[in-house]
């Protein structure tokens, strides 16, 4: 059975800084990329970054670029996102997900359209 399981949400100040784990099992690890996506209240999904570590692939959304970084831990089934320097505006449930192409991790193929299993998200909120 494919599960992805988030954790590492909170509360935290703006200018703060959070990580976020998604534990993956059920499916080969190198065989897909993982993406981070974020849904805000009345807004639509988003995604935020991804990663395809077979290929050393990343991709980040313009907004999120140098505050945010993201890694994996292949031996622990583990994708981490850092986020550093939090604005307000990064305050949603963050969900990951399996993509399910390694190459659609890129500025044309990520999108949540292409991503096939999901966690359940976790709450980021910053306050201003």
């Amino acid at each position: 059975e494919v599960q992805l399981v988030e954790s590492g949400g909170g509360l935290v100040q703006a200018g703060g800084s959070l990580r976020l784990s998604c534990v993956v099992s059920g499916f080969t690890f190198d065989d897909y990329a993982i993406g981070w996506f974020r849904q805000a209240p009345g807004k639509e999904r988003e995604g935020v970054s991804c990663i395809s570590s077979s290929d050393s692939r990343t991709y980040y959304k313009d907004s999120v670029k140098g505050r945010f970084t993201i890694s994996s831990d292949n031996a622990k089934n583990t994708v981490y996102l850092q986020m550093n320097s939090l604005k307000p505006e990064d305050t949603a449930v963050y969900l990951c997900a399996r993509i399910s192409r390694r190459n659609y991790c890129s500025p044309y193929g990520f999108s949540s359209r292409r991503s096939d299993y999901w966690g359940q998200g976790t709450q980021v909120t910053v306050s201003s």
